[in-house]
């Protein structure tokens, strides 16, 4: 039996970066070359080799299903986003066939089928789409959500065996509406972003300028494609800019992260491959003092070992350097990186080779009140998160949209091409953050000749006596406690039974022992005061309760509220 060899790096087709004015004729041009996509099993092995010639094929054959089944221009068709040709097919088949495509997200590993219901019929019913795709394996629970809500249902599959009659296509303009895109936040109250394929082409063309894309570049993934760094920097990205790319599905990570590490090993060329934090963290978990890492893997070609898409740890990037330098992983490669879907998806880069840089900020200036005499003073680490991307502007604001000097703590503000239309169909939640062409991010920092330093959200900040405090500060002091690591903690404020303002700490907790637990109980509470100040309320929960938005990271505001409803139900304390 021959083996399977991957979509090559290298190519003779002359690379454009992405300047294209809609992204069906991106994935015209990226068909006449030889690269393409390349999926892995869980264990990193080659199971599925897709050029972009025999996607666009594909997606072709699918615009005409679409069309004769009754779709047309403007619809939106949902797609739950398992990584794979199917749903690449069908991506860009709806935009072939002039329809927007929404992609949903998989079932997670907590809240059981009638919690990913409940998900994705709030999804559908914002997005009023015509029909929802998903994997057959799915159909119990997809196509659940699909009946509830007077969605036809089909799985792709089924679809693909229909005949492909050919049919004229609908011409796309580059200020027409590409897909829709849902934020990461609630899901109680979902965003859906509007991107156009100008905005969309703009912000591609701009991140693939930052990271300074050249010939030998190879990109490797194990990011959810609904979730905008997966979607749109690791696979709409490659196909604007022709790079041949490898996959493992973010399930498989989960399981098996190392094998992440080990596609990038046997990778050709020089590698950009994206994570948020806790994916370096896991990693660097995995290798154990006994582990020869140099025998294993080769990183020294990892180009651009990006981060984004949560507050950048620098102790967990030096952790994952320390655990991985014998194999060539140079702390230099690190690319820390901005961005939010309503921007489409980069704000600003970390000029390649620069690495991560960090300041050292006074914790009076992070809760805008001085220093107590009586207190030593505090100061937090927070990650430089590179310059605007091209044709982006950013600026740090007052409440009351003045602009505020260099390394004065405020909102950001954002304005280019790529910012989006709005929210679909929530003319107030747009106008909300929304200026003239402005977005306002909901994020806080400051600029500093040039680079913007992000120091957390507006919307999560703690505040208590009138004092501001970040939810990250309290985490962060309680995984420094043995047993807990990043995810398994979430702080917010509450209102006390006696009206006052207190900090909550939500702790997942793995023994079941009593006096264990209140022995927990009272070291959280003391490394919490030890760091802020403050007595908080401490409870433990059973692990894998803490909910997770669609990029795997924890959410707070849905903690929050899980937990003021009583849906969280917390350890009883012992008598």
């Amino acid at each position: 039996m021959t083996a399977v060899s991957p979509t090559p790096t290298a190519d003779t087709l002359t690379r454009r970066y992405s300047d294209f004015a809609t992204l069906g004729e991106a994935l015209d041009y990226a068909a006449q070359g030889v690269r393409g996509l390349n999926f892995h099993d869980m264990r990193g092995q080659l199971s599925r080799v897709y050029p972009f010639a025999e996607l666009r094929t594909d997606a072709l054959d699918m615009a005409y299903r679409l069309i004769s089944h009754g779709v047309k221009p403007e619809d939106r068709v949902a797609l739950i986003a398992e990584t794979g040709p199917d749903f690449a097919a069908l991506f860009f088949g709806c935009i072939y066939a002039g329809a927007w495509p929404v992609p949903l997200p998989l079932p997670t590993s907590f809240g059981g089928k009638e919690s990913y219901i409940d998900q994705i019929s709030v999804q559908l019913q914002s997005c009023d789409p015509s029909i929802l795709f998903f994997p057959a394996e799915l159909s119990e629970t997809a196509g659940e959500a699909a009946r509830q809500n007077k969605v036809e249902g089909i799985d792709w599959e089924s679809f693909t065996d229909r005949i492909a009659l050919r049919t004229d296509l609908p011409q796309a303009t580059t200020d027409q509406i590409c897909y829709l895109q849902y934020s990461s936040g609630s899901t109680r109250f979902p965003h859906g972003v509007a991107v156009s394929h100008k905005a969309l082409l703009n912000n591609l063309s701009a991140h693939s300028h930052g990271m300074e894309v050249q010939a030998s570049d190879r990109c490797v993934s194990w990011l959810p494609w609904y979730h905008d760094m997966g979607l749109v920097g690791c696979f709409l990205s490659v196909v604007a800019n022709q790079v041949s790319t490898d996959y493992m599905k973010t399930e498989d990570f989960a399981r098996r992260p190392l094998a992440w590490l080990d596609i990038i090993s046997r990778s050709d060329g020089t590698v950009i491959s994206y994570s948020p934090t806790f994916g370096y963290d896991i990693c660097a978990r995995r290798i154990s003092s006994q582990t020869h890492v140099s025998e294993r893997f080769k990183l020294d070609h990892w180009r651009l070992a990006g981060n984004g898409a949560d507050m950048i740890r620098p102790d967990v990037m030096q952790s994952f350097v320390d655990a991985f330098g014998d194999a060539g992983f140079k702390a230099t490669a690190f690319l820390p990186s901005y961005g939010l879907a309503e921007a489409t998806l980069a704000v600003s880069i970390m000029p390649p080779g620069e690495g991560i840089n960090v300041e050292l900020v006074e914790e009076s200036e992070l809760t805008g009140m001085s220093g107590s005499a009586d207190r030593p003073t505090r100061f937090r680490a927070i990650v430089n998160c590179g310059k605007a991307v091209k044709d982006m502007t950013i600026e740090v604001r007052e409440e009351d949209g003045s602009i505020l000097p260099d390394r004065v703590i405020g909102k950001i503000w954002c304005t280019g091409p790529s910012i989006m239309n709005g929210y679909f169909r929530d003319e107030e939640s747009t106008a909300a953050c929304m200026q003239n062409g402005w977005l306002d991010t909901g994020d806080m920092g400051y600029l500093s000749d040039g680079y913007i330093f992000v120091v957390g959200r507006a919307k999560d900040m703690i505040i208590i006596n009138g004092k501001n405090h970040w939810p990250q500060d309290i985490e962060w002091a309680v995984e420094q406690l043995p047993g807990f690591k990043a995810g398994d903690i979430a702080a917010f404020s509450i209102t006390t039974v006696g009206g006052e303002e207190a900090p909550a700490v939500l702790v997942q907790c793995r023994t079941s022992d009593e006096a264990e637990r209140a022995k927990l109980r009272e070291q959280i509470k003391d490394k919490v005061r030890s760091v802020t100040g403050m007595n908080c309320v401490v409870e433990l929960v059973p692990p894998r309760t803490l909910p997770r938005t669609s990029s795997g990271k924890m959410s707070r505001a849905k903690a929050r509220n899980l937990y003021l409803s009583g849906e969280i139900q917390p350890y009883a304390i012992a008598a």
